[in-house]
């Protein structure tokens, strides 16, 4: 599971990474939501290219912060250990999982360069939901489905979940945290001290 996860994390950070060439507009500024994740992308973009280290996983960190919508990404990957948990310990889930993906995402960006991302659909669906539809196309020639799942409830544009060869990238991280929570007697504690952990490996 852990070699098929870390598979799809790498063509998620690559769909993420190069959409978009090198020209960026305020991701406000998108007009549609298809536009909105070519703006993230390219922020994403630049970051590769001009950082490094700490100061490219706090700059990947923002992106997530400001374009994603961490907080359901959250409950979605916590399922129903998250109606369980206090609120102090939901705080620190949500701060352990934005670092920790933070630090994974930074560390595929600059190996993923020759990648290829076209987005070719923009489905629609009720209560502000759009799928943004692309093909990743890897330096061997092989292709992989993309999809983007963007929220907007009337306060913008958020990510809300990616599906990589229609896998969803919240569902594995479900998975993962429920084995790791059942591991520990069903207690969130100890994986959030684990994300916590790997935001500072």
């Amino acid at each position: 599971m852990r070699k098929v996860f870390h598979g799809l994390l790498a063509a998620a950070a690559a769909a993420l990474l190069f959409v978009l060439p090198a020209v960026l507009l305020p991701v406000w500024a998108a007009a549609d939501p298809g536009q909105f994740v070519k703006n993230v992308t390219g922020q994403l973009a630049d970051i590769a290219r001009t950082k490094s280290g700490a100061s490219r996983d706090a700059a990947v960190r923002e992106v997530l912060r400001n374009n994603f919508d961490l907080a359901h990404m959250a409950r979605v990957a916590l399922g129903t250990h998250w109606t369980a948990a206090s609120e102090p310990l939901r705080a620190r889930f949500l701060a352990a999982l934005e670092a920790a993906e933070a630090r994974a995402y930074g560390e595929r960006l600059a190996k993923l360069a020759a990648s290829d991302v076209t987005i070719d659909q923009v489905d629609a669906r009720p209560n502000g939901v759009s799928m943004v539809k692309a093909v990743l196309t890897r330096a061997n020639g092989q292709t992989v489905r993309i999809e983007w799942e963007v929220h907007d409830n009337g306060r913008g544009a958020r990510i809300a979940d990616l599906k990589v060869a229609g896998i969803s990238m919240s569902r594995i991280k479900r998975s993962e945290f429920n084995l790791h929570i059942q591991s520990n007697g069903g207690q969130v504690e100890p994986l959030v001290k684990e994300l916590e952990a790997r935001a500072v490996r």
